[in-house]
């Protein structure tokens, strides 16, 4: 691919214990892979603990790495780092690994579920657009974007669903993505959670935790990105790591620890394009 942006990011998430933890296992979605307006050049982990990091695909086809950790541990450290080519795609995903039928992802989750208030919302979008799909799913992009507040210290956190963060009109990106999937899927639109990083215009690179947005289907097109916290389709800026039906399906980290008492948690993400590439850069990655 002749990549349009390279994009550089570095996920460094840290766990501190107020008592030395037993033991931690965790799973991993932190590592992106190809697909036809994107290219991983180069991508690596790092655990602060010696481990053996085991490799898999899970049933969405997420690249995932399971690692166990004996304690005693005060601190856990995990850095994900690399770069991506990355292309303009109006949106549009293709060469994605597919493992199941557009209709899985009309399944709601306790995470998605549309309330009353929420199909309304959607059914409104609706009659007040073109009647294609995309028209439709374009206004509710659009009806998100305006209606909900982008909020980083408010009241929502992982466990919030689409209903509360709706109620609340206000979120991270983690709501509104929720919301749209709600919504598209009330009105029985394919719709999946994509987890993965966004290089900010503004030129601010550090930030304070990963990216999310929605894939939509669309008939005889295929699936299309929306970012609701944007206002826009995925562009150039954004690098897909992982899919699920919902934030818990494309986590970027999950696990369990024993012992260990209070736990306080700090993330980083720096995301950066400080060069466009030309042709030929690549190397290829296993």
């Amino acid at each position: 691919m002749v990549p349009a942006m390279r994009i550089q990011v570095s996920h460094e998430t840290v766990y501190r214990y107020g008592q030395p933890a037993n033991g931690v296992i965790q799973t991993l979605r932190l590592t992106p892979r190809h697909h036809e307006s994107q290219y991983v050049v180069d991508w690596r982990i790092d655990v602060s603990e010696n481990c053996q990091l085991d490799q898999h695909e899970d049933a969405f086809g997420n690249l995932i790495h399971v690692f166990n950790v004996d304690g005693p541990l005060q601190e856990l450290r995990v850095l994900a780092e690399g770069e991506v080519d990355t292309q303009d795609a109006s949106g549009v995903v293709r060469g994605a690994i597919e493992r199941f039928p557009p209709s899985l992802y009309l399944r709601e989750t306790a995470l998605t579920t549309a309330d009353p208030a929420i199909a309304e919302f959607a059914e409104a979008a609706r009659s007040n657009s073109r009647p294609d799909v995309l028209s439709v799913l374009h206004a509710l992009l659009e009806r998100i974007h305006g209606d909900v507040s982008y909020d980083e210290e408010g009241p929502t956190n992982s466990a919030t669903t689409a209903a509360e963060a709706y109620a609340l009109r206000r979120g991270v990106c983690q709501d509104f993505t929720h919301i749209f999937i709600a919504a598209a899927r009330s009105l029985a639109i394919p719709a999946r959670y994509i987890g993965g990083h966004f290089f900010r215009s503004d030129g601010a690179a550090v930030q304070e935790a990963a990216h999310a947005w929605a894939e939509a289907y669309v008939p005889d097109l295929g699936w299309v990105a929306f970012d609701a916290a944007n206002g826009i389709c995925a562009t150039d800026a954004h690098v897909r790591v992982a899919v699920g039906l919902d934030y818990l399906g494309a986590a970027p980290m999950r696990g369990t620890r024993y012992g260990g008492g209070d736990e306080a948690l700090d993330v980083t993400v720096r995301v950066s394009c400080p060069l466009r590439p030309s042709h030929g850069q690549s190397q290829s990655q296993s």
